[in-house]
């Protein structure tokens, strides 16, 4: 299989016009949050935000397939105590530019250490907020089931006749239950909550999410040969875990600093090929980097 990774040097707002309209698969990011990143990006203040965030959008909208999935990891800045408005304004925004607001994901940092301000404890949760262009795009739910675990044991011990049939949603969302379904089943579908320990061995980026977040990610909307883009590429996680799962990659990126460290890292990736009788074959995929 042919795996490509395209590096971009340079501001996403003017880079991302290199790219083809509809030839994304899966846009996974994390910009700069607002007045953060002063000393490396410069930071933005928070009632500039939407409005630089906007033109970027547009381009990400272009590239993004009518299939494809955007999911935007994205935090409020606290501010005199006091938590700042622009996510959900940028949300509104961009529900104006065409993308539909399909989801939104939670990552709970399960290693956040404690602490308390005047008015408020510190956060050990952060956005994943998923657009699309449409309401029918590729999702490949079964790759991200989790076991059943051990609450099955007790919560389907002792059903009772409604547990057993369909029940119909109270609140006519047209959504039901049987729970009687679930009795043979070691595996289930999570839920849209995301338990990740926050990133602890990546010194060389100050903001570096964990491999598993974004391999979540492009285990849900992508398939091998798919193309996962990051125009905020930072220290390059999003492209390292995609070329390791087999999937194309582009990343952007304005700190030449960070560009040079992942151009000079993303190595050619070992595949493991599983054979017919259960051997493991090493091979070397033909695989290409391109350095814009």
């Amino acid at each position: 299989m042919k795996i490509t990774t395209d590096l971009y040097l340079g501001d996403c707002k003017e880079e991302l016009k290199n790219l083809s309209d509809n030839s994304v698969d899966l846009i996974f990011t994390s910009p700069p949050y607002a007045d953060q990143r002063k000393s490396t990006y410069g930071g933005i203040h928070p009632d500039k935000y939407v409005k630089w965030f906007l033109p970027i959008a547009e381009q990400l909208f272009r590239v993004l397939k009518p299939s494809g999935t955007f999911v935007l990891n994205i935090k409020e800045r606290v501010l005199n105590g006091e938590r700042s408005t622009y996510v959900m304004e940028l949300i509104l925004e961009m529900k104006k530019q065409g993308w539909l607001w399909t989801e939104e994901y939670i990552w709970h940092k399960k290693n956040s250490y404690p602490g308390k301000w005047p008015n408020r404890f510190r956060d050990s949760w952060e956005r994943l907020i998923q657009f699309n262009k449409n309401k029918k795009f590729n999702m490949y739910q079964e790759e991200v089931m989790v076991p059943m675990g051990d609450w099955a044991k007790t919560r389907l011990k002792n059903l009772n006749d409604t547990d057993k049939k369909r029940d119909e949603s109270k609140v006519g969302s047209g959504f039901g239950k049987n729970i009687s379904n679930w009795l043979e089943r070691d595996m289930a579908y999570p839920t849209n909550v995301l338990h990740l320990a926050t990133e602890c061995n990546n010194k060389n980026h100050s903001a570096a999410f964990p491999e598993g977040l974004p391999e979540w990610f492009i285990k849900l909307f992508t398939k091998q040969g798919d193309t996962v883009l990051d125009p905020f590429m930072g220290s390059g996680t999003t492209n390292f875990v995609a070329n390791r799962m087999k999937r194309n990659s582009i990343g952007i990126e304005i700190v030449k600093e960070y560009y040079e460290m992942v151009k000079n890292e993303l190595n050619p990736v070992e595949l493991y090929l599983l054979e017919p009788k259960l051997k493991y074959e090493k091979t070397q995929p033909e695989r290409r980097i391109g350095i814009r």
